[in-house]
């Protein structure tokens, strides 16, 4: 399985024989827990992550498929699954570090994950250093006695900066660190960071691979056993775990991801290059345009250049809320990822806790439109989109 195509491994998840055969759909195992006859092997169950299936917090048959199919995307050796990206996030940043510990993270971050580093450092004295996401001299200079982690994203949240995965990477492993990618954006299909020297990645299964709107996930994949032991361990003592419900639903729509991002991605770029022309814009934010500040360095990493994008209105803010106002066809709400098109105000929604600084920082403004762009027709979505620019 190892030397398949991504959409070929999306399509045959894993799925364990029964009494000498194979289901076709994986099961959906809707338990909270297991009856054994051995009592020994109930107690092993208990304290490692691959014993027998014990309880729900700790693993499931659902759950475990959702988790392996998942690493065998991002050529991991396991993953823990968790009921929400944050949760997910959060075992890795709270089951690695302590009081007192450094963390290197680049400038431009989701704002849940920013808001989640403000608090360690308030609640825990833990202490952060942001670097540009494409300086590997940053991260070395950075570095102190106490730093334990890197954090970045592939693609970043919403203004689409893209990290130099294999620079910044190789600086962490120099001084030891752990490099955590959050790699939601670009889903295992336009990149594998672990393939670019990243110890951890992250996503939010909510978006990219589930895929429509129905569920809330998250998924942590790693490349060493030990960093996924450590992390298991600590998740389930916070109780991250997923619904089997949501694991199931989330397995059976990352078998059409590959279909569906190429389609993300070929309708974000018609949108963004349209856009880009037009009088009411000036700026948009898309790798895949020659002008953004990551173009060259995507167009190395990423076999395409994502599906979400933001633009900046010649108006500001209220230009801003009349466009989102005006659309008919796509759909102002939170989230990603999903087969229709999303579109929300960054600063007063996905990034409403960072200051002004801090928004400054990730180059977002008060006219910021961020753009999840689904499948629909692109004659369709540009339509609507000039319509409410008109507005």
């Amino acid at each position: 399985m190892t030397s398949l195509h991504p959409d070929t491994r999306a399509v045959h998840l894993p799925k364990a024989p029964l009494n000498g055969s194979t289901p076709i759909a994986t099961p959906l195992y809707q338990t909270s827990g297991f009856v054994f006859d051995d009592p020994a092997v109930f107690a092993d169950g208990m304290g490692r992550p691959d014993g027998a299936f014990v309880y729900g917090r700790l693993s499931n048959p659902t759950v475990r498929a959702l988790e392996e199919a998942v690493a065998g995307l991002e050529g991991g050796v396991a993953a823990v699954a968790a009921g929400s990206g944050m949760g997910a996030i959060n075992c890795v940043l709270l089951g690695l570090l302590k009081p007192g510990d450094h963390l290197i993270a680049q400038s431009a971050l989701y704002g849940g994950t920013a808001a989640t580093i403000a608090d360690l450092t308030d609640r825990f004295g833990i202490t952060v250093t942001y670097v540009p996401e494409d300086d590997p001299s940053a991260v070395r200079a950075a570095v102190r006695p106490e730093t334990k982690l890197l954090y970045l994203e592939t693609i970043a949240n919403p203004m689409t900066q893209v990290a130099d995965l294999p620079g910044m990477c190789a600086a962490a492993r120099e001084a030891g660190l752990v490099a955590v990618v959050d790699n939601t954006f670009a889903s295992p299909v336009l990149c594998r960071p672990l393939e670019h020297g990243a110890d951890i990645v992250v996503h939010s299964t909510t978006k990219y691979l589930s895929g429509h709107s129905d569920v809330i996930g998250g998924i942590v994949v790693f490349a060493d056993d030990a960093l996924y032991r450590k992390v298991w361990s600590f998740a389930a003592k916070l109780g991250a775990t997923p619904d089997p419900f949501a694991a199931w639903l989330t397995l059976r729509g990352m078998q059409t991801l590959p279909l569906r991002m190429a389609r993300h991605c070929d309708n974000a770029r018609l949108l963004a290059t349209r856009l880009a022309e037009h009088p009411a814009v000036t700026a948009v934010h898309w790798p895949g345009l020659p002008g953004h500040p990551s173009y060259e360095l995507a167009a190395k990493l990423l076999p395409d250049f994502g599906g979400v994008f933001a633009f900046d209105l010649a108006g500001g803010r209220a230009a801003g809320e009349r466009f989102m106002s005006s659309v008919r066809l796509a759909l102002l709400a939170p989230s990603l990822g999903g087969v229709e098109t999303l579109i929300l105000h960054p600063a007063t929604t996905s990034h409403r806790t960072l200051s002004a600084e801090e928004l400054g920082r990730s180059g977002i403004g008060e006219g910021t439109v961020r753009v999840s762009v689904g499948i629909e027709h692109p004659e369709d979505l540009w339509a609507d989109f000039v319509q409410a620019l008109g507005k």
